[in-house]
């Protein structure tokens, strides 16, 4: 029996390998991705056409504000998997749900921006600029929304199965999903909002 179990155990730490591979070949390709936009920007973020630049529509604090949740969200998420890993149901399960709702208030506060720049008259269509910043920003706001509901199956999972081995092993994807999300992030505000507003 000991040594069927052995087997079992094997098989599976075999196939969540070429998981974690398959994962890792997903995120390079979604860096290929974020550096074509991120190319495409910075071609494009001097055609305004006449329309406002980076410095007249940018609110740096509220930015800062929405950065400073993100990145409060990757702790929460590193904690999570770090009382999972513990086998500490009851606090992976706490520190999950504020990651949800953290990286939930991120994605309205993007919405709101975005809603506000629209009735302003500075939709994507405006400007090559503005399309190439909409296109990039929206794209890591797409990207959150799917965290945001992978976040909510394993908070389901957490909730009606508990802590299982194969459940450790997808929270620990999610959370390099969720880690990238938040690097790219970075490289958005730094790029876009902060070199845009001072520029």
């Amino acid at each position: 029996m000991s040594d069927l179990i052995r087997v079992v155990d094997a098989e599976q730490a075999t196939r969540n390998e070429r998981k974690a591979l398959g994962f890792w070949i997903y995120i390079m390709t979604d860096c290929v991705l974020f550096a074509t936009l991120f190319a495409t920007y910075a071609v494009l973020h001097g055609n305004v056409f006449g329309g406002p630049a980076g410095k007249d529509i940018f609110n740096l604090p509220f930015v800062l504000a929405e950065t400073l949740i993100l990145l409060t969200s990757s702790f929460t998420m590193g904690l999570a998997t770090i009382m999972a890993a513990k086998g500490n149901r009851h606090q992976a399960y706490t520190w999950l749900a504020a990651t949800f709702i953290l990286g939930f208030s991120f994605l309205m506060m993007e919405i709101s921006e975005f809603g506000s720049l629209i009735i302003d008259g500075n939709g994507p269509s405006r400007s090559a600029f503005l399309s190439s910043f909409f296109t990039l920003v929206g794209t890591h706001g797409l990207h959150i929304t799917v965290g945001l509901l992978w976040i909510l199956v394993m908070l389901w999972r957490f909730y009606k199965h508990g802590l299982k081995k194969q459940d450790l092993h997808r929270l620990s994807l999610l959370a390099l999903f969720w880690h990238f999300l938040d690097v790219i992030w970075i490289f958005i505000f730094t790029i876009v909002y902060l070199m845009g507003s001072l520029s």
